[in-house]
């Protein structure tokens, strides 16, 4: 020990050891708490990498003697490196997070495949510095500091990350940045200070410093001189902001409005130049390769591939009854049309930021094609609950259509606002003495604000005027409904609570009867609670029983509970306890009695069993099938003139009942204007099509929408990010546009050799390659501009 130091020297009885007996060493002195570490080196290879097992424990570490290789390769973020000297090749290689000080000259490849952390280096480094470099958008880039200048291929393949060369007595006056720069470069920027002899304008472009990023690079460079312990001299002559430009990597869209060279082309103006005709092989022969057609072209490929666009359905929307395109809305976020996106909502659903914000399960994050690779699913709900803001549509003028809806809830109201929207005047009646059915009569306070739901009914009233409530109606008067309106939906709902044929059943209070009661303020319950039937409306039961005080609750079921989601855990939240299968014998007043003799405690007994609707209002001619409306595909009932939809149809999600009020909507506006129903006749595209090697595996929590809508993979529709043009070998892909604004990707068949790389490479699954023939070169010629 030396000065609080642990030394470790790279000799052992004057015989230098190997660089895998001085890590070992290094790792050990670590492991016994020495942090502060000075390493005699002797050429060594990978010194101060690796040091993970310390966790967040600083461990600084000095270097003195001739470095070898790979100084803090594969570094952690808890590790601070000085080299005392110059170091030789890849130092700072794939270095997720170390500090890496040299004070002298670095070897090739400095900081190559580096993803996080500083590498400082006091004078010159060689070629392939700053090599495919990345970032992960998580965490702050890498940075390689350069005192004087970069050696050849200098950035090459740079995917992130950025690098400073600073040109203070650089090892070649005239160019700082070494013989042909930035090849390949996808990502990162460099600021440099000096001349330069050119780069790679395919993949780079000259960009000003605004104030930001001089302030940024004003920052570093305090840092970095301080440092390299030259802070005195270098700080006044490094910060004069004239002096330094800036490099970054070309965008997709970039890339593609600067033609890429054909191989041909390439093959003739540039390899052929250096290497004389013929290339590599001229000495053997004096054929004209370019003649011999060794890969096809035009009508001989054997495979062509199509730019499909929009003719699949993305599994978020095709998992979303309401149909609403989700990834068309996280386009819009992307695009930084957020108020677009949040509109859109309300031509699918009258109830976004109630719904899918708040009361929905979510079908479509649970369709998201990013669970088929174990990657969380996009998170629609802040986008729901953002559409509380959403402005009310503009209203077309009246048809003189008239429909009655008979019912206020999510179903009446989806039909009445979708007829609204397309003209047609929908007048709603419901028994309730206010509008919204179960969400506003039992549905827990506790699952979604008051005031969303108030404000999303509000917005209700401004496009469906015409509303009766507390109005009973008997079967009479549904026939003059018949015949005084061009259509009657019938969206009842499920109102008749099921009960047991047992014993003491007069002591049970159904669920619909406390949640109602619940949400008005008037339920009491005593400290033990039964709860029978444990579905997604038995867990709202003894969630707001705990709030009323219940402490014992259980929830009794005769099969394995189908409860699901927000409702179950809010249900074990409150400590509910599950007992299945489990038969109910008897309700005494000590409890609930069961077949096998025990009997549980209970001050409150509920019963969850499910709804039934109460149709004695429908005429004659409405067809039942089990106690419920028989309906076709598109909810028209035996009665031409009668549609039914929701739990009077069949029981079902909030979703199931907006989405069927949307489908019978639009197949009465169809009949009116004397057209066939709309159909989407679009299949659910092939995830296997979807390529999620873009996305980061590791996000399980999305900070704000324009994260999700970064992170959305967009399946079935281009996200026009170039990624098929910057793949494609032959340049055959370009990127068209029409005076409307629309775009395509058009491929050009005398160029393109049938490869499959825009199909390989595209995120969302727009390119097919299919067969070549006589039909699908008809279609695909409408890929390639005519």
């Amino acid at each position: 020990m030396n000065n609080n130091k642990y030394i470790i020297s790279g000799k052992d009885k004057g015989i230098r050891i190997e660089s895998r007996v001085l890590e070992e060493q290094i790792q050990a002195a670590v492991a016994a708490g020495h942090t502060r570490l000075v390493v005699e080196a002797y050429g060594q290879h990978g010194i101060g990498g690796r040091l993970w097992s310390v966790g967040d424990q600083p461990v600084h570490m000095q270097i003195t003697g001739p470095a070898g290789q790979r100084i803090g390769a594969m570094g952690f973020s808890n590790t601070h490196i000085e080299v005392l000297g110059p170091c030789s090749d890849d130092v700072g290689w794939l270095n997720a997070g170390a500090v890496i000080v040299v004070h002298g000259h670095a070897g090739n490849g400095a900081a190559n495949a580096m993803a996080q952390g500083k590498v400082y280096v006091a004078g010159n480094i060689g070629a392939r510095g700053m090599t495919m470099t990345k970032q992960n958008p998580r965490f702050a880039p890498p940075e390689l500091w350069v005192l004087g200048s970069a050696g050849d291929y200098f950035g090459e393949f740079m995917a992130g990350g950025i690098a400073v060369i600073c040109g203070h007595k650089p090892q070649n006056r005239a160019n700082v940045l070494g013989y042909r720069p930035l090849v390949g470069m996808v990502g990162g920027k460099v600021f440099f200070r000096g001349p330069h002899r050119g780069f790679s304008q395919t993949d780079a472009i000259l960009v000003p410093i605004d104030d930001a990023q001089w302030e940024w690079l004003l920052d570093g460079i305090k840092q970095y001189v301080r440092a390299i312990g030259q802070e005195t001299h270098l700080l006044p002559l490094l910060t004069q902001r004239e002096e330094w430009q800036c490099l970054r990597a070309r965008t997709p869209q970039e890339r593609i409005s600067r033609p890429k060279r054909a191989m041909a082309d390439f093959r003739h103006e540039v390899w052929e130049q250096v290497l004389g005709k013929g290339g590599l092989v001229g000495d053997l022969t004096d054929l004209d390769r370019g003649v011999i057609p060794l890969i096809t072209r035009g009508d001989l490929r054997r495979y062509v591939p199509v730019w499909e666009n929009e003719q699949y359905a993305a599994p978020c929307e095709a998992g979303c009854p309401t149909g609403i395109p989700v990834q068309a809305r996280w386009r819009m976020v992307r695009e930084g049309r957020v108020d677009e996106a949040v509109d859109m909502a309300l031509a699918y659903t009258p109830f976004p930021a109630t719904v899918c914000g708040y009361l929905c399960p979510n079908l479509c994050m649970q369709s998201c094609t990013k669970q088929s690779a174990f990657m969380a699913p996009v998170d629609v709900t802040q986008l729901g609950k953002a559409s509380v803001a959403a402005k009310r549509p503009e209203l077309p003028p009246l048809s003189g259509r008239k429909i009655a809806v008979i019912g206020g809830g999510p179903a009446g109201i989806s039909t009445a606002w979708q007829l609204r929207l397309q003209g047609h005047e929908a007048i709603v009646h419901d028994t309730a003495p206010k509008l919204g059915g179960k969400i506003a009569a039992a549905i827990p306070a506790s699952r979604i604000p008051a005031e969303v739901f108030d404000a999303e009914i509000e917005r209700v009233r401004g496009v469906i005027p015409h509303v009766h409530l507390q109005q009973r109606l008997t079967r009479a008067d549904v026939d003059q409904l018949i015949a005084d309106h061009d259509f009657v939906v019938v969206a009842a709902g499920a109102q008749k609570p099921r009960t047991l044929p047992i014993p003491g059943k007069e002591l049970l209070v159904t669920a619909l009867d406390f949640l109602a009661a619940a949400k008005a303020g008037t339920a009491t319950v005593g400290e033990r609670v039964v709860i029978i039937g444990a579905g997604n409306v038995g867990c709202d039961v003894a969630a707001e029983a705990a709030r009323l005080g219940a402490r014992q609750i259980t929830l009794l079921d005769l099969q394995k509970p189908a409860s699901f989601g927000k409702e179950r855990e809010e249900a074990e939240k409150a400590g509910a306890r599950f007992r299945w299968p489990v038969l109910t014998k008897a309700i005494t007043a000590q409890g609930v009695e069961l077949d096998d003799g025990e009997t549980i405690p209970a001050d409150s007994v509920f019963v969850s069993i499910g709804d039934v609707p109460d149709l004695d209002f429908l005429p004659t001619d409405v067809a039942l099938e089990r106690g419920y409306i028989k309906v076709d595909q598109r909810f028209q009932t035996s009665n031409p003139k009668v549609f039914a939809i929701g739990d009077a149809v069949r029981p079902g999600l909030l979703t199931d009942a907006i989405g069927a009020g949307r489908t019978a909507a639009r197949t009465i506006d169809a009949i009116l204007g004397g057209k066939r129903p709309p159909a989407d006749k679009r299949a659910l595209i092939d995830i296997d099509r979807v390529h999620l090697e873009y996305f980061d595996p590791r996000m399980v929590h999305y900070e704000d929408m324009q994260q999700c809508g970064t992170e959305c993979a967009s399946c079935g529709q281009c996200r026009d990010c170039g990624i098929c043009v910057a793949a494609c070998p032959e340049s055959a892909i370009q990127r068209t546009e029409s005076a409307e604004g629309r775009f395509e990707y058009v491929v050009d068949p005398q160029r393109c050799i049938g490869c499959g790389f825009c199909a390989g490479v595209c995120p969302c699954g727009i390119w097919n390659l299919v067969e070549n023939g006589p039909l699908d070169r008809e279609g695909a010629d409408r890929n390639w501009g005519g």
